[in-house]
């Protein structure tokens, strides 16, 4: 028996098995009594611990809120729920724009046009080397200096406005026609993406190339018109009283700020992937798209950009995480996203740091890996069709 247990501990496998188990055991106390210990210190301190707080009255106001009821008599947990559209809001928006941006900036690196290929590298380097933070602030300062008072807004046909304050756009009065607006949108789109993939699997099978940008046309935007005046959707319109606008919904001017500075912050980064995916593209792949008799922009299109997004993925999944938490700046513009409110107001109201802190960690945490699951996903579809 002694012999078995001796050769056992000469057995490398046996060994690395013994002190794996054994670092996730003292892993396990360190973390446990700092754990315990925590709770002793809130306990003797009389601190409340726990998430009742969620419940409780907020008491403030949110300059932002895009979709949901809320109001100072509103609970801590609908704040919270604002907080985070508000964050996704923002990280969506600049994210797409971000993408146009350093898809264009990408491509002007390597134009044989000398002076678009300079004026894209200065963009490159004049905005990647200056600090975010800066950059919020700067174009926030600018758009406070450059847009009118709301008495001489910016009126678009007398139903959009822009002024100091933001972007006051017409809103939807939710009912019965709405509701039949957003279902002709619906069959819009899904009838465009049926027509697609028809079109696609016609190119597969033929060669044969479609304009699907009169449907996409007809379908998705026409459609949803031609619904909204048959079925007589409603719509509220903002309206100056006294001092700012009223009625209709808003684009606040420190969201402007937010999503531009993160946009053109971020596009410098995309722009040196999508760069460097081009230019990984073999050269044979080029001259067979020219010989084929394809224009530039067919070429880069149908040829080039396909392969070098397999390469330019990947480091613009970092960069649209990088995005999404630099989002998290937006305090110093008074932009309410999550860390604002829960992590700002609410923290302040309440003080449970721990609990508080640990919801925005996980927020944030599931938007960042959501983002990375839709994006490998795309990745690998990618992958698979150049097979």
């Amino acid at each position: 028996m002694f012999i078995k247990l001796k050769s056992l501990l000469y057995d490398n496998e046996v060994r690395a098995i013994v002190f794996q188990i054994l670092a996730v055991v003292v892993i396990a106390y360190f973390a446990y009594q700092a754990f315990d210990n925590m709770m002793l210190n809130i306990e003797q301190r009389g601190i409340r611990s726990g998430f009742g707080f969620l419940n409780d009255e907020a008491g403030f106001a949110v300059n932002d809120n895009f979709f949901l009821e809320y109001s100072p008599a509103s609970t801590n947990l609908q704040a919270f729920y604002v907080g985070i559209v508000n964050t996704l809001v923002v990280a969506i928006a600049g994210i797409f724009f971000a993408s146009i941006i350093g898809l264009i900036i990408g491509v002007a690196r390597l134009s044989s046009n000398y002076l678009i290929r300079k004026m894209a590298t200065i963009y490159i380097e004049i905005f990647r080397n200056i600090p975010i933070l800066l950059q919020i602030l700067f174009w926030y300062s600018i758009a406070l200096s450059a847009f009118p008072s709301p008495k001489n807004s910016i009126s678009f046909f007398d139903s959009v406005f822009l002024n100091s304050r933001g972007l006051f756009l017409p809103k939807i009065v939710v009912g019965v026609e709405f509701y039949l607006v957003l279902a002709s949108l619906i069959v819009g789109i899904v009838s465009y993406i049926l027509i697609k993939k028809h079109s696609n699997k016609k190119h597969d099978e033929t060669g044969i190339v479609t304009n699907t940008v009169p449907h996409f046309l007809g379908l998705v935007v026409v459609l949803p018109v031609v619904a909204y005046f048959v079925f007589g959707a409603q719509l509220e319109y903002p309206a100056l009283k006294g001092f700012n606008f009223r009625g209709g919904t808003d684009l606040s001017i420190e969201f402007f700020a937010l999503a531009f500075a993160l946009s053109v912050y971020t596009a410098t980064y995309i722009a040196e992937a999508i760069r460097s995916g081009i230019e990984s593209v073999d050269n044979g792949q080029k001259e067979a798209a020219s010989a084929m008799g394809l224009t530039q922009a067919q070429s880069l299109r149908l040829v080039i950009l396909p392969q070098a997004l397999r390469v330019a993925i990947p480091p613009i999944i970092n960069q649209y995480l990088n995005l999404t938490k630099n989002s998290s700046l937006a305090a110093a513009v008074g932009y309410t996203e999550l860390v604002t409110i829960f992590s700002g107001t609410v923290l302040n109201v309440v003080g449970q740091a721990i609990e508080i802190i640990i919801l925005t960690m996980l927020v944030y945490l599931t938007i960042s890996l959501a983002i990375s699951l839709i994006l490998n996903i795309f990745n690998k579809k990618m992958q698979i069709k150049g097979k």
